[in-house]
This record gives C-alpha cells, sequence and structure tokens, in this order.
C-alpha cells in the first residue's frame, strides 16, 4: 500500500539495514532464507560448520568431567555418550523431519499452542535459545583466551589479561559477521579438519603412555575401587553427576539450525526436501559418532595422566587439558600449534553461535511484532548480540568454569523441549513405539535438567534474566509498534471489488460495524444512527465493514475480504484479523490506492475506560477502535490531503 515517500536513507544506514526484508516477507533476513532445496553445501560441510561448536567442546570438556567426577571421568563421560547416541540423536534427528528449515524444535512447540500463551512459551525458550548461543560465544571465546594465556611462551606478558583479550575475541567476531559470512562453512571445514587431526595426535599418543606405563592403570584401577568399591556405586555416581557434563550435548540445536545451508536433491521441494533432511541425519550422525569416540578417549587419557590438582583453578590443565597433555608429551612447539589451533576454533565456535542466533531471533520476534523492523537485519542484531557477549563477559570475568552452568542448563532446556516436541509429533502419527521411546527419552532429559538446575541454580538465573529481557523488549517493542500498519497485503474477493468499483462512481462511505444479531434491524438503526451523529442527508449509501478477531496475539498477515449482501439490501465486507483497527486502516487505504478516491470510515465512540479500552486493543485486537484506527492511518500516512477520513459520533 502506497505511503509519503521518505527521504534517501544515509549510507551508514543503507549498510546497516542491508538484507533487511519488508513487511510482506516471509523470511526475516538472510540468515533466514535458505535457498531453494536443490542448491547448498554437501552434508560434511555443513557439519564442520556445526562442528566447530560441538567439537571444540574438546577444549574444555574433559577438564569440566575431570572436575565433575574425578577418577570416575571416563565412565560419566561413557553415561554422556549413551544419552548422546540413545537420546539426543534419534530426536534431532526426528527435529529435521519436522522442521527442515533450521527453525529447530521451537516452530513444532509453537504450533501447539496459540494466543498469548503460545507466544510467551516461544519468547520463554527464546531465552533459553540465547542462553544457549550466547553463553557458547563467550564461553568459547574465554576458554580460547585461557589456552593463550597459558601458553608457556605468552604466560608471562598476558599475565592478568585473560578478561581483555576475551573480549576483543568478541569483538573481532562481531566485526567478521559485520564484513560478512559468506565464506563461513570453508573456514570451518579447514578448522575442523586440522583441529580433530591434532586431537587425534594427542589422544593417540595419550594413550601409547598408558599403555607403556602400564601402572597408570593400574593405580587408577585401584584408586577408583578403594574410593566407591564396586562397579554398580561407580555407574550410581556416574548418572548423579551426569548432569554436570552435559556441555557435551552442544552443538545438537546448532546442527538443526544449519540445515538450510545442506544440499538437497534435484527433486527437493520446499515442502519436502528429502535430500536436505536425509543429508542432515547423517550430518548428525556422524558428528555424534566422532564426538563420542573423542569424548570416550580424551577422558581417559586426561584423567589417567593428568595430576587431580592441576584441574582445579589456578592449575596448568584448567580448562586446557588436552593442550596440557599436548606440551607436556609432544614439546612446547607442537602444544602451541595445538594451542593456536584450539584458539581458533572455539573463537570460531562463537561464530557459529552467532549464526545460529541471527538464525533464530529474526524469525520470531520481528513476526511477533516483539522487535523493530530492523531486527530482520543482520548487522544490527550483530552489534546486539556482541554488546550483550561483552556485558556477559565482564560479569563473569571470562571465567568458564563459571559459565559452565548457564550453559548446560540452556543446553539442556532445549533438547528437553525437543524430546517433548518429538514425542508429541509421534503420538499425532500414531507411532507408538517411537511415542514410548521419545516419551522415555524426554524424561531422562527432564530429569537431568531438573537436577542440573537444582545443583547449579545459576545456570537457570541467568537464563531467567535472558528471558526477562527477552519478554520485557518484546512486549514493549509490541507496545512501540501498536500503531503500525500491520497487514501485509489486502485481497477483495469478486463480490467485494464489485461493492468498491460501484461506490468509486460516488462518495466512498463505509460504516465500521460489530456484529451482532445481523438482522435488519440492526443495520437500519446504525445507518440511521450514523446519518443522526453525522448530519448526512438521506440518500447517502453506504457499506458496513465487520472485522472478526482470530489471534489477537499475531501481528501481521494478509488480510482477505469478502462481500455479501444481507437481507437484499445491505452490502457488508466481513474480515478476519488479529486487529480491527489495523484491518479497517488497511482496508480503507487499499481502496483509496486501487480507486484513486478518499474514502470515509464512520464509527461510535467506544464506551468504558480509554485505559481499558487501550489494554483490550493491545491484548485483544479490540477496544478503542474508532482513535487507534486514525492513529494507524496517521502513522501509516502522513499527508494528510491523501489520508483517508475517520468520523466519529
Amino acid at each position: 500500500m502506497a505511503t509519503t515517500e521518505h527521504p534517501p536513507a544515509s549510507r551508514l544506514r543503507t549498510w546497516m539495514l542491508e538484507g533487511l526484508s519488508d513487511m510482506a516477507g516471509h523470511q526475516p533476513g538472510p540468515h533466514a532464507a535458505p535457498e531453494p532445496a536443490h542448491k547448498g553445501q554437501p552434508w560434511w560441510r555443513v557439519m564442520c560448520l556445526t562442528g566447530v561448536d560441538y567439537f571444540s567442546t574438546l577444549g574444555y570438556q574433559p577438564g569440566i568431567a575431570a572436575l565433575a567426577a574425578g577418577l570416575l571421568s571416563p565412565i560419566a563421560t561413557i553415561v554422556l555418550v549413551i544419552v548422546t547416541l540413545a537420546g539426543a540423536l534419534p530426536v534431532y534427528r526426528r527435529v529435521a523431519e519436522e522442521s527442515p528449515h533450521g527453525q529447530g524444535s521451537i516452530s513444532m512447540l509453537e504450533r501447539l499452542l496459540t494466543f498469548w500463551k503460545g507466544k510467551l512459551f516461544v519468547l520463554t525458550l527464546l531465552g533459553f535459545a540465547a542462553t544457549d548461543f550466547l553463553i557458547t560465544i563467550t564461553l568459547s571465546a574465554a576458554d580460547a583466551s585461557t589456552h593463550l594465556v597459558e601458553n608457556p611462551h605468552l604466560a608471562d606478558p598476558l599475565h592478568d589479561k585473560q578478561l581483555l583479550i576475551t573480549l576483543i575475541l568478541i569483538a573481532l567476531l562481531g566485526a567478521v559477521f559485520l564484513k560478512g559470512f559468506l565464506e563461513a562453512i570453508g573456514v570451518a571445514v579447514a578448522l575442523v579438519g586440522v583441529y580433530l587431526a591434532l586431537n587425534a595426535v594427542v589422544v593417540v599418543t595419550g594413550l601409547w603412555h598408558v599403555v607403556t606405563e602400564g601402572h597408570v592403570i593400574t593405580d587408577w584401577s585401584s584408586a577408583l575401587t578403594a574410593e566407591h568399591g564396586n562397579v554398580v556405586a561407580m555407574v550410581g555416581v556416574a548418572l548423579l553427576v551426569f548432569p554436570k557434563l552435559a556441555l557435551g550435548l552442544s552443538g545438537f540445536e546448532t546442527g538443526v539450525a544449519v540445515m538450510p545451508h545442506v544440499k538437497g536433491d534435484p527433486g527437493d521441494t520446499d515442502d519436502k526436501p528429502a535430500g536436505r533432511i536425509r543429508g542432515t541425519k547423517k550430518l548428525l550422525t556422524t558428528a555424534a559418532l566422532i564426538m563420542s569416540v573423542f569424548l570416550i578417549s580424551t577422558s581417559f587419557i586426561t584423567t589417567l595422566l593428568i595430576p587431580e590438582k592441576e584441574f582445579e583453578s589456578g592449575g596448568e590443565a584448567n580448562g586446557r587439558a588436552l593442550a596440557y597433555l599436548a606440551h607436556e608429551y609432544l614439546g612446547n612447539i607442537f602444544g602451541t600449534v595445538y594451542d593456536v589451533s584450539t584458539i581458533a576454533i572455539l573463537w570460531f565456535a562463537g561464530a557459529s553461535a552467532m549464526a545460529g542466533l541471527l538464525n533464530l531471533m529474526p524469525r520470531y520476534l520481528p513476526r511477533y511484532g516483539m522487535a523493530p523492523h530492523w531486527a530482520r537485519a543482520v548487522r544490527p542484531m550483530v552489534i546486539v548480540f556482541t554488546l550483550v557477549g561483552f556485558l556477559v563477559t565482564w560479569i563473569f570475568d571470562a571465567d568458564v568454569n563459571a559459565q559452565g552452568g548457564a550453559y548446560a542448563t540452556g543446553v539442556l532446556v532445549l533438547i528437553s523441549s525437543a524430546a517433548i516436541a518429538v514425542t508429541i509429533a509421534a503420538r499425532k502419527a500414531g507411532q507408538r513405539g517411537w511415542t514410548m521411546a521419545f516419551a522415555v527419552i524426554s524424561a531422562v532429559f527432564l530429569y537431568t535438567t531438573v537436577l542440573n538446575i537444582i545443583e547449579r541454580p545459576d545456570g537457570v538465573k541467568i537464563g531467567a534474566c535472558f528471558i526477562a529481557a527477552i519478554i520485557l523488549v518484546s512486549l514493549l517493542s509490541r507496545l512501540a509498534r501498536a500503531f503500525e500498519l500491520r497487514v501485509t497485503d489486502v485481497t477483495l474477493d469478486d463480490m467485494a471489488g464489485r461493492f468498491v468499483r460501484d461506490m468509486a462512481h460516488r462518495k466512498i462511505r463505509f460504516i465500521a460495524n460489530e456484529p451482532d444479531r445481523r438482522d435488519v434491524a440492526e443495520y437500519r438503526e446504525k445507518i440511521e444512527q450514523i446519518r443522526h451523529d453525522n448530519d448526512l442527508p438521506s440518500q447517502e449509501d453506504f457499506v458496513f465493514v465487520e472485522v472478526t478477531v482470530g489471534d489477537p496475539s499475531e501481528f501481521e498477515a494478509g488480510l482477505t475480504v469478502r462481500g455479501e449482501v444481507l437481507h437484499d439490501r445491505y452490502r457488508v465486507l466481513t474480515l478476519e484479523s488479529s486487529s480491527i483497527p489495523n484491518a479497517l486502516a488497511a482496508l480503507v487505504l487499499h481502496v483509496r490506492d486501487t480507486t484513486g478516491c478518499t474514502p470515509h470510515i464512520y464509527f461510535e465512540w467506544t464506551e468504558g475506560n480509554p485505559f481499558a479500552n487501550f489494554l483490550r486493543f493491545f491484548l485483544f485486537g479490540q477496544g478503542e477502535v474508532a482513535p487507534v484506527t486514525r492513529e494507524v492511518l496517521r502513522e501509516a500516512e502522513p499527508d494528510r490531503s491523501r489520508r483517508p477520513r475517520v468520523h466519529v459520533g
């Protein structure tokens, strides 16, 4: 719909908002706009993009496992691997089937709930997703800086500079996204290939020392037996400490978020991208198997070869267990190369998480009216996420262990929600076996999540802060955008079009009517009242407009207008929308643009308290209809001479 032209934007504004989709677009930004299904990259290359998040946890996971489980670290890690392969992997393979465009499990759950409760539920999940991805950025950067300052060649000049280095790494990450992120997959392939190769060297070397130094295994098994007694007790303790190892499950949500980049088959369609789904399943499975092998082997060699005190705060293996072994057994030159590789992949893990944020947030918040239009553009959101990353890093003083609880909470909540979503999907599909299996998996993850929250409440507190911030900003944004023209397009059926063409030969007059009985008396009395209130001659004719409110929590959508003749004389246009004022404003603007005439629309004043009526409009799409319609028209059309006329009596 036409509005008054605005002056050209500045070069900075144009650059910042590059890629911003218009209101009618269905895909909110470059990261959210998947290419046609037959394009993209081979699944193994995209696996490296998600792998910079998933595989990079090897930089700190063995140390976290050692601190959490002590001598039981290898057994606890085996439990983690079993949960990964038998729980998280089947869940996310199903998520890939149900949500192949990168929205993940959140979109599956969004379809189950409507109205405001659905929006608030999605905002809550987005809060935990933001916790997961943002803490991935800050935690990975913090661990990268740990590897840097703990390097023997750099320990002295970089002493006490970890916070500054972490902030610089986050700033560099933001700069990459401000410049552009087209070559991310190629960089990820190189980083993951080198990093996994170096880790394989460290693992083989570590296993060689374990085998050749036979007393190491004997000492470990003796200490384990003395501390825990028998195998049953060991497994029980391993199950109890499992929630602390939940960081090893990260990467699955990112795996489905990058699905739009996976190359599909030539015959794929946007509705049924079978090739993309199949490739994503290979991606998830291969990544899980590779990671499982590395998790078990690295937890084994680090537990047996590194003194327990070195894992603690201030120890040389704290947050960098494998780097410790690389320096200890392969020399400082190889160790430095390993450090550089680890720093690079940990830093780039933040890139994977940033891509996930840019893919996820613009899909929901602007569509709900809960973010400004510029939130659909990449660069402004990069600045926002980078500044939040600065704040989180400063609050936690770039401490890896301090951020572990929040990271684990975000990961577990998302996996639990995904498990619940696929359970519901399997039940709806009538798959009884899968329903029971996914229900068991959901119970396991819910138990793990609750236990993690009880033991590490700081995680849910941080998640709650993100949720509260998102909900507050979202509601304020929705309030600020309440008077926007929220209709993306207007379509008139044949009868409605005939009404408009007929009126265009005279003065176009609409009457906004709240339908009640819809009998002859209702329409006759309404016309008489409008004529009396506005002192109109009896020969003037009118067309009634009646809006039915659907889901008032929806923000923008198309508008379909249907025409009908009631009681052989009254012409009525019926519309369904989330908001009565916005629908009426969109209709009269559309009529103005298609006929070249200025429409008039007539209202009654709404009875009751104005503030209460505004809240009814804000929450339920009705209430202060007349003044709000006028305000929507004023914002949409600044030129008073072209603005449709609003009459209230």
